[in-house]
């Protein structure tokens, strides 16, 4: 049976922990207000991808050729393309792609950076080495080029498109978390934890990862829309998503010989874009301010 001090003890631990969160939370509501606005702007154009199917009035690749080009109006909100589709519609669903593959790429870069910081961190020497020169081989890179190089060496499709992008991204997250790592493994507790005989994978797990969370948090935030600007690049050029599917970028591209004639093609595309990555910018600078240590007592 378990002490009954260990069990308070603990008991007050977790309240302090979410104390603790609940506290950081009412301060971001307090001092940044954009960074909460941002918030509430992403969960809505979430939403909105997520019901495209109920909320598009037409869809995705619904042809009208008696309405080609048309502007702006009642029955069509942002126009009509070159097939008579709704612009509208469009961006709708191509929010769908644009989103997922602007997150999922950035979960998988950032489990890999996780897991590339973590070794490198602890266990040093040799494997420190390969992993970081690695990483600053990636690094020394610019990353919409060299997603452009896997794109070209796989081919254009959306699978290869997810594939590229997670490859650019891990390097940054591995030097963030292996900084941390190095700091945190010679703390007090890890030594004890080391010395009653628990296992290095348990320490990383449960007593280094935790603490890289919120740095994770942010990076995470950040990293989101430059993948989402990577895609709509790749896109752009012709080298990402491929017809009939619908992106930001994929709509721009097709709507580009149409910019002086018909400019609502691609403002309604970009103007999405926009917003998408000003407010993940935004939530992550306001994360950022609240959940830096450094930052918060300054």
């Amino acid at each position: 049976m378990a002490d009954p001090q260990t069990l308070n003890e603990t008991l007050q631990s977790q309240i302090g922990e979410q104390d603790g969160a609940r506290e950081k939370l009412l301060r971001l509501c307090r001092q940044n207000k954009l960074a909460v606005v941002s918030a509430v702007v992403i969960l809505l154009i979430l939403l909105m991808a997520v019901f495209a199917p109920l909320i598009a009035p037409y869809g995705e690749a619904e042809q009208d050729a008696l309405n080609r080009l048309q502007p702006p109006s009642a029955e069509h909100w942002f126009g009509t393309d070159e097939l008579g589709r709704d612009v509208f519609s469009r961006v709708l669903y191509g929010s769908r792609l644009s989103l997922a593959i602007g997150i999922l790429p950035s979960i998988v870069s950032l489990a890999i950076g996780i897991l590339a910081g973590l070794l490198a961190g602890y266990f040093g020497g040799w494997l420190d080495y390969i992993i970081m020169r690695i990483a600053d081989v990636m690094l020394s890179i610019p990353s919409l080029l060299l997603a452009m190089v896997v794109m070209y060496t796989l081919g254009s499709s959306t699978v290869n498109l997810f594939v590229a992008l997670s490859m650019v991204g891990w390097a940054s997250v591995a030097r963030v978390v292996r900084s941390q790592t190095l700091s945190i493994k010679e703390s007090e507790y890890v030594e004890a934890a080391r010395s009653i005989g628990v296992s290095r994978w348990t320490i990383m797990r449960r007593h280094i990862l935790p603490n890289c969370i919120p740095s994770l948090i942010v990076l995470f935030t950040l990293n989101v829309p430059s993948a989402i600007l990577s895609e709509s690049s790749l896109s752009f050029l012709g080298i990402g998503a491929q017809p009939p599917a619908a992106s930001w970028g994929l709509i721009v591209n097709q709507a580009k010989q149409f910019l002086f004639t018909q400019p609502w093609l691609c403002l309604a595309p970009c103007v999405a874009i926009m917003i998408v990555v000003l407010a993940f910018n935004f939530l992550g600078d306001g994360l950022r301010d609240v959940l830096d240590p450094y930052r918060k007592n300054q």
